[in-house]
């Protein structure tokens, strides 16, 4: 065993300093750094978690990854915590990432400790396959991390404050998902910000951008003639209908029956039909439910029903690339309410075919808010809960995107597995995140009030470790930037 400080034996890597000051951007440092290093201990409990302690001087950040050595043996630990003693020493939890020797025991080892060499860190964190890069190490730069696709079967929550850059690394990843999986993706994109998933930016690297250009990728928008964003009322089922019509069953509960007992009759009804349908009809419900639809205006939805046109549901189920649901094109949020029931609840009786598919939800709070406040709210909301909950065995995989945790049904975010983490500085949100996915480090978790633009901590099972990344830039236009300031 070694003293601390030792330089090690001959083929050994030699010890060297940590300074919290320096050594989390140990880039630089080379093997010939002898410079003497503060007394460390080492010890495990179990043999895959360790504690390291030594003087406050060579405190270690979360998220480093340490060569930690005496001088028969060295293991790689990432570091999960540290606590700051007011005796002037430190202890920082953390985990075996690997190791080729036997693992370390509960009784205190003396050990040198250094920045973890790039060739032991690489094979963690960086998949064979560059097309599954999303960024690098944000204090190591030459390391890429890669996500792990087969573990896409997770529901992923996103989560960053506005200005972070949430928008701009979510396109990063369907960018990488859409280049290095098979999986298919639909998207729910209420501020128009992912219309030019399908266009090369000028500066793009070619080879990139031919591997996106071979996806099918489709554009579903409300005011384009060739693919219009549309949904057949004929499909919806009564339940669905009654949300569309602001149908309680408790509180208009003569109308609801009254639209049960109809709908075997509307069954074969579109929207453009439905008024000369009911005024045939007669009856007083039907006349009750004729003036509910003339007085909210459905039938100027002009831009929402199918009719005649392919409906979303039916350009879905082809199951393309990535299917991009433009709801920003839409002026009322009913409609945009309307498409997403539409596609969901169709999504949801097709499940027993279990076709993988990842839903994205952008900005998630407008579909599912914890109180939403109308009837095709709550429609909407159920059913991603149902979704969450249930959908998973069947290949319905989420990924919700949003500014805050609490702007999201609780029993949605409840269900994750995955989470991306950009700047977030509401100490609130960080509790609600750290009680929620109790698998990151909390010290992790604490250090996204101080994120740079466009870094993101990843963790779940979609990272092979809890990762602080830089995303690398983007391949395709984004949809929607930032208004500049006017300046004179």
């Amino acid at each position: 065993m070694t003293a601390a400080g030792s330089t090690g034996t001959p083929g050994k890597r030699p010890g060297g300093v940590l300074n919290p000051a320096s050594s989390s951007h140990h880039v630089g440092m080379t093997d010939t750094d002898t410079t003497a290093a503060p007394p460390f201990t080492l010890e495990s409990p179990d043999g895959r978690s360790v504690v390291l302690r030594g003087e406050r001087s060579g405190t270690p950040r979360v998220g480093d990854f340490l060569e930690v050595a005496t001088d028969q043996v060295r293991w790689v630990v990432f570091v999960d915590d540290v606590t700051t003693n007011p005796n002037g020493t430190f202890a920082a939890a953390g985990s075996l990432t690997h190791f080729k020797h036997e693992a370390p025991g509960p009784a205190a080892l003396s050990v040198t400790v250094r920045p973890a060499a790039t060739d032991d860190i690489a094979p963690l964190l960086t998949n064979d396959d560059e097309r599954l890069h999303v960024g690098v190490l944000a204090r190591r730069p030459d390391i890429q991390v890669s996500i792990v696709p087969k573990r896409l079967n997770r529901h992923t929550f996103w989560c960053g404050q506005s200005g972070s850059g949430k928008t701009y690394a979510l396109g990063v990843t369907l960018e990488r998902i859409l280049s290095g999986t098979g999986l298919p993706v639909v998207i729910f994109d209420p501020n128009s910000d992912f219309v030019s998933l399908n266009t090369s930016r000028d500066d793009a690297d070619p080879d990139e951008s031919g591997l996106l250009q071979g996806r099918d990728i489709t554009i579903l928008r409300p005011d384009d003639p060739d693919s219009p964003l549309r949904v057949r009322f004929t499909d919806f089922s009564a339940r669905a209908k009654a949300a569309v019509l602001r149908l309680d069953p408790v509180i208009d509960r003569a109308e609801y029956n009254a639209l049960l007992h109809l709908t075997p009759e509307l069954d074969g009804i579109d929207a453009d039909e439905i008024v000369k349908h009911l005024q045939d009809l007669g009856s007083p419900e039907a006349a009750a439910l004729l003036q509910r639809i003339e007085n909210l205006g459905l039938l100027d939805w002009t831009r929402t029903w199918a009719q005649s046109s392919v409906s979303a549901t039916e350009v879905i189920a082809q199951r393309p690339a990535a299917t991009v649901l433009d709801l920003g094109g839409y002026e009322r949020h009913e409609e945009q309410l309307t498409v997403a029931l539409g596609v969901l609840d169709d999504l949801w009786a097709r499940r027993t075919e279990r076709r993988p598919v990842l839903l994205v939800l952008d900005e998630a709070h407008n579909l599912c808010p914890p109180d939403p406040d109308t009837p095709l709210g709550v429609a909407v909301r159920d059913r991603l809960i149902q979704i969450a909950a249930e959908g998973r065995k069947f290949g319905l995989w989420l990924l919700i995107s949003t500014q805050r945790p609490s702007k999201v049904h609780p029993g949605i975010v409840s269900q994750c597995d995955n989470l991306t983490l950009m700047r977030m500085n509401s100490r609130a949100d960080l509790d609600v995140l750290a009680q929620t996915f109790g698998f990151v480090p909390e010290g992790l978790l604490r250090q996204a009030a101080r994120f740079g633009m466009g870094e993101a901590l990843l963790a779940g099972g979609f990272v092979a470790l809890p990762s602080v990344v830089k995303v690398r830039a983007r391949v395709t236009a984004e949809g929607g930037t930032d208004v500049p300031v006017p300046l004179l």
